[in-house]
């Protein structure tokens, strides 16, 4: 949200400078994410002053040019070289002076140099309009009143704003704040607290008079329970045309583009007031009647953005006796918009049902100005009070006549809420017992009334513009956030409890597995379980039917929780690939959802990712691609780190994976890796490899519980190690060598590694050579040379047989 400061202070009489008061306003809770510096004209106009023409000679070596003596008022007159055909001796005109900084229509920035045209030296420029970003004109020089004093700036002859905007990062409860008004009454509050009293200033709309009813526009609000309260008025013999330079400003500061002097008038007063308005041609509105009611799922409307909109049988319309004129609270017709057309219109001023408004917003995708208020909820007692605001300023800027008495319907009162607030409970809230008469102050500066005053506590009444504060607890929070959270002291003492956690909970296992991988160079990232429809045709295994909708989704690349955690993975390499960030490890701790006719089910994962080099750019080391046994190293480091062992390969049946392995305790899968198929990557924009592991962490958290730690002593034996080569058909794998070998020595042999692996020239066609070795110990004495060789004998003998090997 943008607060200018030039408009606060249009309601809070102060001279603070704009750092001070955003420290204020932060500690408020108003935190002030940065502070900006608005100026109407780029630059502000400084190096540029007032010159008088002495004397205009014409160029020798350019008919076009003329070269001019000016006097800026300070010094010898300078030479101007000048291309102005309307240039001349005697007028008082903009110079804009050596180091001087210009801007030209798209924002570019160039600055005035001391230099030589055609010949002769240009100390300087006389400047047109459009060039000092005064106006469009190009036609000639701007020639000045010549009563202007010589050397006199041009920022104080000409209307330029310069302005301080604050950007708060308003949090979703303080509806309240969301406009001008709000903010100056916390900061009229805060200021309370520092002992500095400033009224606050209240624009009047005393002046507001019927002048004929000429014009009455009937209303009906079908369900009040969706529009508790609706006003409106008719304002007929209006002029549409640009609006002043002061109203211009104010919408510019906050980065709002002005449009004519009706509709900056109601976006004015949504950004003064924080209520919005919505102005109807009321040429286009049939039957001399307004209806707020829902219509039919399906009915067609198209929008201001030129958009035909389905709506839904909940959102609330504004119509007239025929059609759709507007979706309530949210966003205009494309036919009943003000245009310079216009003599007559309707102006609405409403409170709607935040609900409804939030929901009808999130089901079109539309956030404005105007559905940003009213579903967060805002004042239902200022709606008239706005409407008089903007109706007086409409008719400042474009004329007219007020043509109807005020149309207000408000049947059912929106109360303001009741509170208890005990003092012992504020005490042990905050932290520090504040005095009671400070407690009362701060509460009265909110415009929260005292209803009674006991020993023990306080009855409060709380506006209905305050729905954010109807706990006990909440006026605590607002009590300590104008007392200043700064203010409350605290001691050298931090107590803390030690939890009995067992090892093996769910939260245990998973810091400990989260700080061995980080200890392994990944990132652990956290995902939006929310995710895009469209993965589902990555995959044949994902299917449409099992998606978790949501009712109303916060856009479509977020219509549905995630069926498989690969896709937030993917998402994630994307967007670090495109900031250059091309070295990945990732992982996550995360679920999956899943809905099926039984009922809908999640699932908890730890996902990995990895892609790029497996370390850090070194002249010191080979750089190395992070490949799939890499990943399958991590993968078994989980595993082993868990105690899970006599592990079951298979093929992968996944089909988001082009290449890899899955592996199984029992029945039970435990993990999916491999290599992401490059059609998934297509989708992200991926053009390097990426690996993947999916654990089932739900089910290797079962069997870890039930996994018993074993202890045994250091062998104090030496192991002994013997190689093979092997040379074996290409279709062989490792694993195949390493399962026959366990079963062939159970008792001493301790490790089987592949070290090395050939293929091409001197080997047969189809052959391939396995360097393997194996790691031999007795834990209760030296083994000797006969036992080795029994045991090497035997696995030659094996691998001869079931493989077809040989010893190379």
């Amino acid at each position: 949200m943008k607060i200018s400061y030039n408009w606060l202070k249009q309601f809070i009489n102060l001279d603070w400078d704009a750092k001070k008061t955003g420290e204020l306003l932060t500690d408020l809770g108003l935190e002030v994410e940065g502070i900006e510096t608005y100026q109407s004209v780029k630059g502000g106009l400084e190096g540029v002053v007032i010159g008088h023409v002495l004397n205009c000679e014409k160029h020798p070596n350019a008919d076009k040019l003329k070269i001019t003596k000016v006097d800026l008022g300070a010094g010898e007159p300078v030479q101007i070289v000048c291309g102005a055909p309307n240039v001349a001796a005697g007028q008082k005109v903009p110079v804009a002076t050596i180091g001087t900084r210009l801007f030209d229509p798209e924002g570019k920035e160039w600055t005035i140099k001391k230099g030589k045209i055609r010949g002769e030296e240009s100390h300087g420029m006389i400047c047109a309009e459009d060039e000092l970003g005064l106006g469009e004109s190009h036609d000639g020089i701007m020639i000045l009143d010549k009563n202007i004093p010589v050397g006199t700036k041009a920022s104080e002859v000409f209307d330029i704003e310069v302005d301080q905007v604050f950007e708060i990062g308003l949090t979703p409860n303080r509806a309240d704040a969301m406009s001008h008004w709000g903010t100056a009454r916390d900061l009229k509050a805060g200021l309370l607290q520092k002992d500095i009293h400033i009224e606050l200033i209240t624009p009047s709309v005393s002046k507001f008079r019927v002048e004929n009813r000429l014009h009455k526009i009937d209303v009906e609000v079908e369900n009040a329970d969706l529009a508790p309260r609706y006003c409106g008025v008719s304002i007929s013999n209006i002029k549409v045309g640009e609006s002043p330079a002061w109203l211009q400003h104010r919408l510019k500061a906050i980065g709002l583009t002005p449009k004519n002097n009706v509709v900056d008038v109601t976006n004015y007063v949504l950004h003064e007031l924080g209520q919005p308005l919505h102005a109807f041609d009321a040429h286009y509105i049939e039957g001399g009647k307004i209806e707020v009611k829902t219509l039919d799922t399906g009915t067609k409307f198209t929008t201001l953005d030129e958009v035909e909109r389905e709506l839904h049988e909940e959102d609330v319309m504004i119509c007239d006796a025929v059609k759709p004129l507007c979706i309530a609270g949210v966003f205009g017709g494309i036919n009943t918009g003000v245009t310079e057309n216009t003599t007559s219109i309707f102006l609405e001023s409403a409170y709607f049902n935040p609900i409804s408004i939030r929901k009808t917003a999130k089901r079109h995708g539309l956030n404005t100005d105007a559905s940003f208020r009213f579903e967060r909820g805002i004042d239902p007692n200022v709606t008239e009070y706005a409407l008089k605001r903007a109706a007086l300023l409409i008719q400042e800027l474009a004329g007219g006549n007020i043509s109807s008495e005020i149309v207000d319907l408000y049947p059912k009162k929106i109360e303001d809420f009741q509170v208890v607030l005990s003092f012992e409970n504020a005490t042990k809230l905050i932290g520090e017992e504040i005095p009671q008469e400070t407690i009362k102050s701060i509460l009265s500066s909110l415009d929260i009334k005292v209803n009674s005053f006991t020993e023990s506590g306080l009855g409060l009444t709380i506006p209905a513009y305050r729905n954010d504060v109807q706990r006990e607890a909440d006026v605590i929070e607002e009590i300590l956030r104008v007392y200043g959270y700064n203010n409350i002291g605290f001691t050298q003492k931090l107590n803390a409890s030690i939890a009995n956690i067992d090892k093996f909970s769910d939260h245990s296992v998973q810091n400990t597995i989260s700080n061995q991988l980080v200890g392994q160079g990944f990132n652990e990232m956290l995902a939006n379980s929310l995710t895009s429809p469209e993965y589902i045709d990555l995959s044949e295994q994902l299917h449409s039917e099992s998606n978790v909708e949501m009712l109303n989704p916060l856009s479509n690349d977020l219509a549905v929780m995630r069926q498989s955690m690969l896709f937030s993975g993917l998402e994630a390499v994307s967007y670090n690939i495109n900031r250059k960030r091309a070295d990945l490890k990732l992982f996550e701790f995360g679920k999956t959802y899943h809905n099926y006719e039984s009922g809908r089910i999640e699932n908890k994962h730890l996902s990995i990712v990895v892609s790029g080099r497996k370390t850090n750019e070194s002249w010191k080391i080979t750089q190395q691609n992070s490949d799939f046994f890499y990943l399958k190293g991590i993968v078994f480091s989980v595993l082993n780190r868990l105690g899970l062992d006599k592990l079951k390969t298979s093929p992968i049946k996944n089909d988001l994976f082009s290449e890899g392995i899955s592996l199984s305790l029992g029945k039970a899968k435990l993990v999916d890796f491999g290599v992401v198929k490059k059609s998934a990557l297509k989708h992200f924009s991926i053009s390097q490899e990426v690996l993947y592991a999916d654990f089932n962490w739900g089910t290797v958290l079962d069997f870890t519980k039930h996994n018993k730690i074993k202890y045994q002593d250091i062998p104090k034996f030496p192991e002994v190690r013997r190689d093979f080569a092997l040379l074996l058909d290409e279709s062989i794998k490792f694993e195949e060598i390493h399962t026959i070998a366990r079963q062939t020595e159970k008792q001493l042999l301790k490790d089987v590694n592949l070290f090395d692996v050939y293929q091409g020239k001197n080997l047969p066609k189809g052959k391939k050579s396995y360097a393997v070795s194996f790691i031999l110990q007795d834990e209760n004495k030296t083994l000797t040379d006969k036992q080795i060789d029994k045991i090497m004998n035997k696995l030659q003998h094996n691998f001869e047989n079931k493989l077809g090997a040989e010893l190379r």
